[in-house]
């Protein structure tokens, strides 16, 4: 194998994995719509991404719905 494919494919496979294991911990769990007994889309806005709204944004400070009312 060239040197040149070498350094590109190391640090390449490297940053991927990073990424690939990284990925799980940043996203919502199953667990928390278990423990809240809420859907998906209480905390999540509903455009496909995995963005937050402001409840979640408060229930990703205090792990808790507590004082994170959905506001209609």
């Amino acid at each position: 194998m060239s040197k040149l494919f070498l350094k590109i494919a190391i640090p390449s496979a490297i940053i991927f994995t990073g990424l690939m294991m990284s990925a799980p911990s940043s996203f919502g769990k199953a667990e928390y719509t278990k423990k809240e007994k809420k859907a998906c889309t209480v905390c999540h806005t509903a455009n496909g991404k995995a963005e937050l709204n402001e409840v979640g944004k408060c229930y990703a400070k205090s792990h808790s719905m507590e004082g994170c009312e959905v506001k209609k």
